[in-house]
């Protein structure tokens, strides 16, 4: 199960925001994308789920390219995080996690099933289930938009910055059970961040990013050792907490 995207190139206005990119995600790991803020890592992510068409190249999901044609039945392949849940405020959050299996049809002893199977996944209370978007913490919100994501149970997991927004200490906790349910799972996991701390922590291969553009991808020690580029270096130092580590 593979996701792979072949000459991307995306236009706003007359603003090239990705430059021909290619890239594979490789398949049952974590891949991060990292880079500063406006390099097109939130974009290139949402093109590949499809909330927004690129002007040229492919996006090949499990070898079928995506298109209007069957948009529908590859994306319940792939699982999507953005910050703070993205959750709609007037459903609860169990209604929030369950709105997808619900549209399909999934009978109700099935959905209650699932949900209970995830809240015991993500550590969420089920009786917290009950609850508004409003009365959650920004730490919970996350994980019932975890849940949400992983309802169906999608082959591949996508997460646009879903710790940026959080206190240290709740990111830190949220951080480790992440971690330990990508490795559970074993699902193809991309992960946007602009963290380099998280990219070390969450990466088996980290992808830098710059203007639209792959700058380097590989391991951190390929960073260090062989940078491709001065602005590798010099994003590198510019994260004083990981250097500091």
């Amino acid at each position: 199960m593979s996701i792979l995207l072949e000459d991307i190139r995306k236009n706003f206005d007359s603003e090239c925001v990705i430059r021909n990119i290619t890239l594979q995600i490789e398949e049952g790991k974590t891949t991060v994308l990292i880079g500063p803020s406006g390099c097109g890592k939130s974009t290139l992510i949402r093109i590949i789920t499809g909330l927004i068409k690129a002007e040229e190249g492919k996006v090949l999901i499990d070898n079928s390219e995506l298109s209007e044609s069957n948009y529908l039945g590859v994306r319940r392949k792939i699982g999507y995080v953005i910050q703070e849940g993205g959750l709609f405020p007037h459903l609860t959050a169990f209604q929030n996690v369950s709105i997808v299996a619900n549209y399909i049809g999934w009978e109700r002893d099935k959905i209650k099933k699932r949900v209970e199977e995830l809240s015991a996944l993500t550590k969420f209370p089920f009786d917290g289930l009950r609850r508004f978007p409003a009365e959650l913490s920004g730490g919970q919100k996350q994980r019932v938009g975890l849940m949400r994501a992983l309802m169906l149970n999608p082959e591949f997991l996508l997460l646009d910055e879903p710790l940026a927004a959080l206190d240290p200490l709740i990111r830190y906790d949220l951080q480790g059970d992440l971690k330990e349910i990508f490795h559970s799972l074993k699902k193809t996991v991309l992960l946007v961040t602009h963290d380099l701390n998280e990219a070390v922590f969450f990466g088996d291969t980290i992808v830098l990013m710059r203007e639209g553009e792959i700058i380097q991808k590989g391991k951190i020690n390929d960073f260090t050792n062989s940078p491709s580029d001065e602005f590798v270096t010099k994003f590198i130092k510019a994260q004083r907490s990981w250097i500091e580590e």
